[in-house]
């Protein structure tokens, strides 16, 4: 059994790390000194009248996102400004750790929902999506009436149970 100290050990996991990092992001660069793919988060969840999706897009202008309905799927694209342009040369660039450029999210909800009623609001990069659910969708509770009988039920019926 090998006795290493722990330095080296969080060394060689921190290699690891950076070459894991630069191995996957290499896979989504559009080109060499490119902006990296960037995917927000979002949760959705339901209440017994609607559905709530919440996207955050932290240094997204809310002029700058889209909100698509179609097909029971509600899409959310747009596009997040990178924190400075280093395309005419006058920056020069030591780390660029936080992702620009086009994003998109797409969540597939059930049939019934009532399209014409979405409504959105965006505060502090927090985008919230209120899709209600359709009037049939929505749980109700079922009155018993009283006096129900089986003549009701048979009623088309003679009394010894033969259709004429």
């Amino acid at each position: 059994m090998t006795n290493r100290s722990l330095s080296s050990t969080l060394d060689r996991m921190w290699t690891l790390n950076r070459a894991l990092d630069q191995a996957l992001s290499a896979g989504f660069d559009r080109t060499p000194r490119g902006p990296h793919v960037w995917v927000p988060a979002m949760d959705v969840a339901e209440k017994a009248d609607a559905y709530l999706i919440n996207v955050e897009l932290p240094g997204v202008e809310p002029n700058q996102v889209e909100i698509n309905f179609e097909q029971n799927v509600l899409t959310v694209r747009g596009t997040k400004p990178s924190s400075f342009d280093a395309t005419n040369g006058e920056y020069r660039v030591y780390t660029a750790e936080r992702v620009s450029g086009e994003f998109e999210r797409a969540v597939r909800l059930p049939d019934f929902v009532d399209s014409e009623r979405i409504e959105a609001s965006y505060a502090h990069g927090l985008l919230r999506v209120l899709v209600p659910k359709a009037q049939a969708a929505q749980p109700r509770r079922i009155e018993i009436k009283p006096g129900a009988t089986d003549r009701a039920v048979t009623s088309g019926t003679p009394e010894n149970g033969r259709a004429s």
